[in-house]
């Protein structure tokens, strides 16, 4: 069976053997985890998982694949090793494969055109991963990091949950198709919800502070939170200064929502 890529479902099939092995490495897959897969495409992946993993449950939302995959992976299928899911990852639903807090790793080379989807489901998941180990576009995985010192909302949506850390970058070569951007793999370890439940900070609270914070990101922070700043009073006000959203680190911005 042929498959054509689809660039609505942002189809690149990753073809590096070193890269395969590399994501695999970083997400430490023993035969104790189970992992959740996202667009397994023609398998590559997969199959480096199956060799690790006690069982890999594999999200795909093409027809056409899912009946491929399901031919390559007979075998796997029967045997319960694999299940193979047709779905949108965006309607995937946890509780129905039981997939309980911290007992599953989520390990895919995701669609990049929803990247800040996936990561946002995922990370606010009541059932989230103990970790996740994504291919990203690589000016995506910097801005995760924020290794220019330049925090953004997406970097401080992910710290908020767990340390983000780039493994490897990866040529757009070592795709089929060949993307129009290079990519990288990150991985994203301890997942919890620690930094609320130990600061005593309202989740809910917290991110409509630090959307408010990042919503004109030219205007400095104590304009864009004023009304947030008159319940914190004067001394919010001053420790803000002149600075804006992207200068504040993710503990800033929890030292920031404890004043107010």
């Amino acid at each position: 069976m042929i498959h054509k890529p689809k660039k609505s479902l942002g189809q690149n099939f990753l073809k590096s053997i070193p890269a395969l092995n590399k994501i695999v490495e970083a997400g430490e897959v023993s035969k104790e985890d189970i992992i959740l897969e996202i667009g397994p495409g023609k398998g590559a992946l997969t199959e480096k998982l199956l060799e690790k993993a006690k069982q890999v449950i594999a999200v795909e939302t093409d027809q056409n694949l899912s009946e491929f995959l399901k031919i390559k992976f007979k075998k796997e299928i029967n045997e319960k090793n694999l299940i193979l899911v047709k779905d949108d990852i965006l309607n995937f639903n946890t509780n129905a494969y039981s997939l309980k807090p911290k007992a599953y790793k989520l390990i895919a080379n995701i669609p990049y055109n929803i990247t800040g989807a996936i990561l946002k489901k995922f990370l606010t998941e009541e059932n989230q991963p103990e970790r996740m180990v994504l291919m990203v576009q690589n000016e995506v995985a910097k801005r995760i990091t924020a290794s220019d010192g330049k925090e953004s909302i997406l970097s401080v949506s992910v710290k908020a949950y767990g340390g983000p850390k780039i493994v490897m970058k990866v040529p757009a070569r070592y795709f089929s198709p060949s993307p129009n951007v290079d990519s990288a793999v990150i991985a994203i370890k301890n997942i919890s919800r620690k930094i609320f439940i130990e600061n005593k900070i309202n989740e809910e609270k917290f991110w409509e502070i630090v959307r408010a914070g990042f919503a004109h990101k030219r205007k400095k922070l104590s304009s864009n939170l004023k009304t947030f700043l008159k319940y914190g009073g004067i001394a919010s006000v001053e420790w803000l200064g002149n600075k804006r959203a992207e200068e504040l680190t993710l503990f800033d911005w929890i030292k920031l929502v404890k004043m107010i």
